[in-house]
C-alpha cells in the first residue's frame, strides 16, 4: 500500500510540474506575439532591429531575473548542486521558468510601445532595472 501511495504522489508531482511547464511555454509564445506585433508597427527598414531588440530583452531579462529578481521575490538562488535543483521532478526550476516568462513580458510590452523611439543600450538598462529590481517587489504583494 505504501508503494502505491508513493507512486501516486510521484505522479501528482510530475503532473503538477508538467502543467506549470505547459503554462510557461504558452506564456513564452506570447513573446513571439509581442515580437510580431512590434515588427508590424515599425518601418520596413527597422524590422530586423526590432526583432533583435526583443530577443535581447528576453536574454537580459533572463539573466537579471536569474541572478537578482527571483532571489529578491522568493529568497531562492540557484547556486546549488544539480541534484538539489532537480528535486521534486524539477518543480522549482519549472516554477522559475514560468515566473521568468511573466517578468520578461513587461519589458517586451514596453519595447513595443517605444519602438523606433528609444536607443538600444538605455532600453536594455531599463530592462535590467525593471526585471531585477522593480518587478520582484510586485511579486511580493501579488
Amino acid at each position: 500500500m505504501e508503494n502505491l501511495q508513493s507512486a501516486v504522489d510521484s505522479l501528482v508531482q510530475g503532473s503538477n510540474t508538467l502543467f506549470i511547464l505547459l503554462g510557461a511555454v504558452m506564456v513564452l509564445a506570447m513573446h513571439a506575439g509581442f515580437a510580431f506585433l512590434e515588427v508590424g508597427t515599425v518601418r520596413h527598414k527597422n524590422q530586423v532591429n526590432a526583432l533583435s531588440k526583443i530577443l535581447s530583452d528576453f536574454a537580459v531579462s533572463t539573466l537579471a531575473y536569474f541572478f537578482v529578481g527571483y532571489w529578491l521575490s522568493y529568497g531562492v538562488h540557484f547556486m546549488h548542486p544539480a541534484a538539489t535543483l532537480g528535486a521534486d521532478h524539477g518543480y522549482g526550476l519549472v516554477k522559475f521558468f514560468f515566473l521568468l516568462t511573466f517578468a520578461a513580458a513587461i519589458p517586451a510590452i514596453i519595447s513595443g510601445g517605444i519602438a523606433e523611439r528609444a536607443r538600444f543600450a538605455p532600453q536594455l538598462c531599463a530592462t535590467v532595472m525593471i526585471v531585477a529590481f522593480i518587478y520582484p517587489f510586485f511579486g511580493l504583494f501579488g
